[in-house]
């Protein structure tokens, strides 16, 4: 197996890094070669964060980089604009990709196999046009939701039936959000707003729809589709689209921390993805607390808060009366720093921390954790039902709007709080989570969720079958190239 070599390549935002690091450092385990593929940008996010010698790698762990064609930032540790790096990568990285197989497959080190597959996030689906040239195989990752893939899956339909692009702004007020989608297969009750938020736009020519419904249209395209969720989580449109579309063998493998759980501890645990430097404080502090006494609340590393929005749910969590740990990074308000006044400081004293940055996984799985109020991005989201932790959701971007739905409707592990920030809702909301009935209910259901997730990447399981089945069809494929 030592000859089989895997060009992993994420899209270089933070959540997406995380989630293909995850699955690099499991086909590693395995005895798979590794070639991990960041920006430019984000190798040296890496560095900053992490240490000069972070990204040294391992003999069969290596490092590669590709410009993302963006003139470098006025702040090296901000998130990229998301549309603008889309709009770039599309443009910019064949070539710098080409040349990294290029490289890889003439090297003369007879420790660096040839390429035998590449792995490549799904929104980075210029690389299919490289895999076809060096008659590579490659599947794609798709680090969201299947229910969100989906819908990304259905735009043009949209365009089709005359719902997008809105008419004018009104629609986002006039109640036409709340009108019933009940065409997509296996997915039912799902409204317009529940959608990815690209589609509520009013330009028949918005960059963003168009480029995401260009890169869902390519998934057709590859060997296979890789997704981190489990067959139990969403049965139900799972078994909807294997049967109703023309896609690739869909491979369901996650949640992925739950595999690198259970492998023992070797030299890949040092090598980390976290562009923000992490605050070790966290846990100490929560050290500190009573058990199932704090609501941790991360908006993840794309979601932007206006001063107002910020000043509202730094009020609600006060107002509570509970301990919060909140994740507030540098960029978290949009174009301004973060200062909250001394009268809050006070308030707080002794119940609530604020951090730049944290381990996430290690904070959900302290037992002083009882909620997490989040954007509902993919990872934040498995990690709590993983941990067993239930909701406050606030989406911001992209599938989070999907995924929370379901968080709410679906798997019963959460609450919704209304796009308009206001800090009664939010007080009310953490008591609720913290102290009510349906806290609880919540609690129990996402402990269910929690025992379903462990048996699906325990032997036997569903999406440990599948991991097996997708490392045996890249050691198939080398086999038979050979």
């Amino acid at each position: 197996m030592e000859n089989v070599h895997v060009i992993c390549i994420p899209y270089p935002v933070q959540s997406h890094i995380s989630a293909m690091m995850k699955l690099a450092k499991i086909l590693h385990s395995r005895g798979i070669h590794i070639t991990f593929v960041n920006t430019e940008f984000n190798h040296q996010r890496l560095l900053n964060s992490r240490g000069p010698d972070s990204l040294k790698g391992l003999p069969d762990f290596r490092f590669e980089t590709i410009p993302d064609g963006l003139p470098p930032p006025t702040d090296p540790n901000a998130t990229q604009d998301v549309l603008a790096l889309g709009l770039s990568i599309e443009e910019n990285c064949l070539e710098p990709f080409r040349n990294i197989i290029y490289k890889l497959n003439t090297t003369k080190h007879t420790d660096v196999p040839p390429v035998s597959c590449i792995i490549s996030d799904s929104f980075m689906c210029f690389t299919l046009q490289a895999a076809k040239e060096f008659g590579i195989p490659e599947m794609l990752y798709c680090p969201i939701s299947f229910c969100a893939y989906a819908c990304f899956l259905h735009f043009p339909q949209l365009i089709q039936r005359g719902l997008v692009p809105l008419k004018d702004e009104s629609y986002l007020t006039n109640g036409y959000l709340d009108k019933p989608i009940d065409w997509i297969p296996g997915m039912k009750d799902i409204r317009f707003r529940d959608l990815p938020n690209f589609v509520r736009t009013t330009d028949p020519n918005d960059a963003i729809l168009h480029a995401s419904m260009r890169e869902t249209e390519k998934t057709y395209n590859a060997t296979a589709l890789i997704f981190n969720t489990f067959d139990a989580l969403e049965m139900e449109v799972l078994d909807a689209f294997k049967s109703q579309l023309p896609l690739p063998p869909i491979y369901t493998v996650g949640p992925l921390q739950l595999h690198l759980n259970q492998i023992p501890q070797n030299e890949t645990c040092s090598i980390g993805s976290n562009l923000w430097k992490e605050d070790a404080q966290c846990l100490n502090w929560l050290d500190s607390k009573e058990p199932n006494s704090v609501i941790y609340v991360n908006f993840g590393s794309i979601t932007v808060l206006t001063t107002q929005q910020l000043l509202e749910f730094a009020w609600g969590l006060a107002n509570s009366k509970h301990n919060f740990l909140w994740i507030i990074r540098p960029d978290l308000v949009v174009s301004e720093s973060v200062v909250l006044a001394p009268e809050f400081t006070n308030e707080i004293k002794g119940r609530g921390l604020l951090a730049s940055w944290c381990p996430q996984e290690a904070v959900l799985n302290h037992p002083s954790i009882a909620g997490f109020l989040t954007h509902c991005g993919w990872n934040s989201t498995l990690e709590s039902l993983c941990s067993g932790v239930p909701v406050i959701c606030w989406p911001f971007f992209g599938d989070q709007q999907t995924i929370c739905r379901y968080i709410c409707n679906e798997w019963g592990v959460g609450m919704e709080i209304d796009n308009n920030v206001k800090r009664d809702e939010v007080e009310s909301l953490v008591r609720e989570l913290m102290e009510g009935e349906k806290g609880k209910n919540m609690t129990n259901k996402a402990m269910e969720w929690k025992k379903k997730a462990e048996e699906a990447t325990s032997a036997g399981g569903s999406s440990y079958a599948n991991m097996d089945k997708i490392v045996n069809e890249i050691l198939v494929r080398k086999i038979k190239d050979q």
